[in-house]
C-alpha cells in the first residue's frame, strides 16, 4: 500500500492543523514498516513548505520518502494545483491513498482513495471570526470533500455531527472519528527556557495558548482577568503563548486600554520545549474558546498536569470530561469565578491537576495511528473489490 500524506503545515511555525499532521505521521512511522509513505510538501494552492520533509518531521525510515512531486517555488506549486494534470495520480506517485490535512481537497483522482481530515466548521457557523480569504479556502475544501472525499477523518464527535448536519447527503458510515493526543509527557528535570528570564516564575502564572483570533475569545479572557484583578488586587500574571492570527491586530491596544500591560505577558510563538515548560509550570491553564473542533491545547495542558479552566461548548466537553472547570465562554463572570475559585482553594486545584493526568491518558497518538492505518487498509480493500 502506498500512501501520499500531506505535510504542508508541519513546518516551524505550525499551529493546530500542522501539529495534527506532524504528530500523526510520526506515530504512523512508529507502527508501520510495511507500507510506503510519500510525504507531500506541495498540496493545494495556498500552502507550500520547501523545508517540510521526512527529516523535518523527525522520521528516518526507508519507507517514508519525500514525494516525487517537488516544486522549487511557491508560484510553481500554485500553478500546478490551479490546473492539475489529467493524470494527477501519476504526478503524485500512483498512491493507493491520498490523505489531505490542510483543508485542500483535490478532484480528478482516478485511482487513489481520498481521505480528508476534518477539523471544524467554525467558518460556516461564525463567518465573522475569520477573514474572507480563510473562509473561502476552508469552505471550498470542506465542500469539495463532501463531493469527492471517500473517507472523512473527523477529530471529534462534535465535528463529525456538525459535518453531517451541514452535508446530510454524505454517507455517514464514511465519517470516522480519530482523536488527536498530546505531544508531551511529563519531564521531571525540564530545563527552564532562557528567554523567560525572571519574567515568569515557576507555578506563579496563568497560561493561555493559541493563535490570536476572535474564535479563541482572548478578549473575553482579558475582561475576566481584569475582574479577577479587581477582586484580589495583586494577582499572578496572565501569560499568552501563540502567534498572530487574524482580526486581532488591536489586541495589545486592548491590553493597554484595560490597564493590564504590567500583568499580561505576550510571548508570541514559542518552541515546543518552551511550551511544555509553560504547561508544566503554570498555576492553571485558562482556555475559554468559543468554538473548537477538538481543543488540542486543553489536552496538552492536562497531559502535563495543569489545572484547567475551559469552555462548555462544542467539542471541548468531549475532551475535558469532568477533569476541568467548564464555563460558558460568553459569560465573562463565569471565567472570573473559576479563576477566583482556584486562587482561593488549593485543594481544588490539586484535585484538578490529578484528574487532568488521568483524563489525558485516554488519548494517545499510537491509538490514533492504529485507527488511521485501519482506515487506509479498509479503503484499499474496497478498491480491490
Amino acid at each position: 500500500m502506498r500512501i501520499a500524506f500531506d505535510i504542508t503545515q508541519t513546518g516551524q511555525d505550525k499551529a493546530g492543523c500542522g501539529h495534527f499532521a506532524y504528530s500523526l505521521i510520526r506515530a504512523l512511522a512508529e507502527i508501520d514498516s510495511d507500507n510506503e509513505y510519500l510525504l507531500l510538501n506541495s498540496f493545494g494552492q495556498s500552502i507550500w513548505d520547501r523545508k517540510a520533509t521526512p527529516m523535518s518531521c523527525g522520521i528516518q525510515r526507508a519507507n517514508f520518502k519525500p514525494s516525487r512531486l517537488r516544486h522549487a517555488y511557491y508560484t510553481a506549486a500554485q500553478r500546478f494545483w490551479r490546473n492539475p494534470p489529467s493524470d494527477l495520480d501519476t504526478a503524485l506517485g500512483n498512491p493507493d491513498i491520498v490523505h489531505s490535512n490542510n483543508f485542500f481537497c483535490p478532484s480528478g483522482l482516478q485511482h487513489a482513495h481520498l481521505v480528508f481530515t476534518l477539523y471544524d466548521l467554525s467558518f460556516i457557523e461564525h463567518p465573522e471570526w475569520s477573514t474572507e480569504a480563510n473562509r473561502v479556502l476552508c469552505f471550498d475544501g470542506v465542500y469539495r470533500a463532501s463531493l469527492y472525499a471517500d473517507t472523512i477523518l473527523a477529530i471529534s464527535e462534535y465535528s463529525r455531527a456538525h459535518f453531517l448536519r451541514t452535508f446530510p447527503n454524505y454517507p455517514s458510515e464514511n465519517v470516522h472519528v480519530v482523536y488527536p493526543a498530546s505531544r508531551y509527557s511529563h519531564q521531571i528535570d525540564l530545563e527552564r527556557p532562557g528567554r523567560f528570564s525572571h519574567q515568569i516564575e515557576e507555578g506563579k502564572f496563568w497560561l493561555c495558548v493559541g493563535t490570536l483570533e476572535p474564535r479563541k475569545n482572548h478578549l473575553g479572557l482579558l475582561r475576566a482577568y481584569a475582574r479577577h484583578k479587581a477582586r484580589f488586587g495583586k494577582v499572578l500574571p496572565l501569560v499568552h503563548a501563540g502567534g498572530p492570527g487574524w482580526l486581532m491586530d488591536d489586541f495589545k491596544e486592548q491590553v493597554r486600554k484595560m490597564n493590564l500591560q504590567d500583568d499580561v505577558i505576550l510571548l508570541g510563538y514559542v518552541s515546543d520545549q518552551a511550551l511544555q515548560w509553560l504547561y508544566q509550570n503554570c498555576f492553571a491553564f485558562v482556555y475559554p474558546s468559543f468554538f473548537e473542533g477538538f481543543g488540542l491545547p486543553v489536552l496538552e495542558a492536562m497531559s502535563l498536569g495543569a489545572a484547567v479552566i475551559t469552555s462548555n461548548t462544542t467539542s471541548i466537553p468531549e475532551i475535558a470530561g469532568d477533569a476541568g472547570i467548564l464555563v460558558d465562554p460568553i459569560l465573562d463572570e463565569q471565567i472570573t469565578s473559576a479563576m477566583n475559585e482556584l486562587t482561593e482553594n488549593e485543594d481544588r486545584r490539586t484535585a484538578l491537576k490529578l484528574a487532568a493526568l488521568r483524563r489525558a491518558e485516554l488519548f494517545s497518538w499510537e491509538q490514533a495511528a492504529q485507527q488511521t492505518l485501519s482506515l487506509y487498509k479498509s479503503a484499499v480493500t474496497k478498491l480491490k473489490v
